[in-house]
């Protein structure tokens, strides 16, 4: 891994809580997708371009995909770790997701989200991601 692309990466640790659950005591499926946003979100802080630096920057990323892949249920108290980790970024940026057991390692939930960039001012998709976002990541624009 190259030194950029740890940066690329972040982890959270978050203690499942009884409102996640659903009527069978565990995790309700669309919970996952919450526990992949805390963790993007502090991928983001990681490169200092959260969501107001994306505003800032006049680009909009919304989620156009996004995929779960489900191994095991999370039950209430345990403690998960989520990992976020940015794998495409030249025309998208898109990041994949592990969602383990912190206390064993165990494999939960997997999945990525792809986002795309929007330009605020024109209200078009941009097919190829905008110079701020190679800049964030410490890449060369192309």
């Amino acid at each position: 891994m190259t030194e950029h692309r740890a940066h690329w990466c972040a982890e959270v640790d978050i203690t499942v809580q009884f409102y996640d659950l659903d009527p069978l005591e565990i995790v309700w499926h669309g919970n996952y997708v919450k526990y992949f946003e805390i963790a993007r979100c502090k991928l983001f802080d990681q490169i200092d371009y959260n969501y107001p630096q994306m505003r800032e920057s006049g680009y909009a990323w919304p989620v156009v995909d996004l995929h779960l892949r489900y191994v095991k249920p999370a039950t209430f108290g345990q403690v998960i770790r989520v990992r976020a980790e940015i794998v495409e970024w030249e025309n998208r940026l898109k990041i994949q997701y592990l969602i383990t057991d912190k206390a064993t390692g165990t494999r939960l939930t997997k999945g990525s989200t792809v986002q795309v960039a929007v330009d605020f001012t024109k209200q078009e998709l941009c097919f190829v991601s905008p110079p701020v976002l190679f800049d964030k990541l410490g890449l060369p624009t192309p």
